[in-house]
């Protein structure tokens, strides 16, 4: 059998299958191009700002806002958009981009599920109207004589709508698991990279206001000098 003679005999439910699987396609399409764009560029986005970050603090929200439209590189640009924030401030400001580029990584996946549940019970409707389509013209006397081979025939067509649905749901839940294993791998990542980066800057926050505090042991008096770059809040 060709598509047609397919989408023909399997029945109502082969429509909204078909809706379905174009729209599966088209999801599967849009997050292979997202997930490509993010998976190949993260490595080199890493080791570019962990480097700067141990030679030269100052690049690094210039190396993070050259990726600015990556998820790596706009998670990392989110504190430096901030005037001198405290260590927790920064950490608060990474959190929040944290979670709005994870939720970003995540679209189409409601869609996915949608389709993952729904195709095979259209397919298992399908095969229940032939079915009933099929046994409501047969009769009792008409059991093992040449008129129940079309009833034969039409059990068996009616089956196309399963097996198309099952297929359906199982290519989108293939793909699905696949974007969740991204998903979870990037959840490492962005962790990993802002840790580092926190526990960095909160050593250079703490060194640069030792260096601002100047003990008078003759007075016992303490004079606080503003650190060169910061700002009190």
């Amino acid at each position: 059998m060709n598509f047609l003679e397919i989408i023909e005999k399997g029945g109502i439910s082969m429509y909204p299958l078909l809706l379905l699987s174009v729209l599966s396609i088209s999801t599967i399409l849009e997050r292979l191009w997202f997930w490509s764009r993010v998976v190949f560029k993260e490595k080199k986005i890493f080791n570019r700002i962990m480097e700067a970050a141990e030679r030269n603090w100052d690049l690094v929200g210039k190396i993070a806002l050259e990726y600015i439209n990556h998820p790596l590189g706009n998670f990392v640009y989110s504190p430096f958009r901030l005037s001198n924030p405290d260590p927790d401030v920064f950490h608060i400001a990474l959190e929040s981009a944290a979670e709005e580029e994870l939720a970003r990584m995540r679209k189409g996946d409601k869609v996915l599920e949608a389709i993952i549940a729904l195709s095979p019970l259209l397919g298992l409707f399908g095969t229940v109207w032939g079915l009933i389509q099929a046994l409501s013209s047969i009769k009792i006397s008409d059991l093992g004589t040449a008129d129940s081979s079309g009833v034969t025939l039409g059990i068996g067509e009616s089956l196309i709508s399963t097996a198309v649905g099952l297929l359906v749901a199982i290519i989108s839940l293939s793909f699905y698991r696949l974007f969740q294993a991204f998903w979870s791998n990037q959840i490492r990542i962005l962790r990993r990279t802002g840790s580092r980066l926190e526990v960095m800057y909160r050593d250079r926050w703490m060194q640069s206001e030792n260096e601002g505090t100047v003990v008078n042991n003759d007075e016992y008096t303490f004079v606080n000098i503003k650190p060169p770059g910061f700002e009190e809040y």
